[in-house]
């Protein structure tokens, strides 16, 4: 079943209209009033390179020390 519409000539000319139509920047989207949204991410930006970092050489070690082992 084809659940598709199927739009008239005038309604996708209407439809094409509406879509190369620049957006209106006088009223600005809902989420760029957001305080949230201004605030950047610092805290993960630090610690996410420190946990990669810290998980890196827990893996080194265990190869060492499973090489090491035998």
């Amino acid at each position: 079943m084809d659940t598709k519409e199927s739009k008239t000539p005038e309604e996708e000319l209407e439809h094409l209209k509406e879509v190369s139509q620049p957006e209106d920047f006088d009223q600005p989207e809902p989420d760029a009033e957001q305080p949230e949204a201004k605030r950047s991410p610092g805290g993960l930006q630090r610690v996410l390179p420190i946990v990669i970092v810290v998980i890196g050489l827990i893996v080194a070690a265990m190869l060492i020390y499973s090489g090491s082992a035998q």
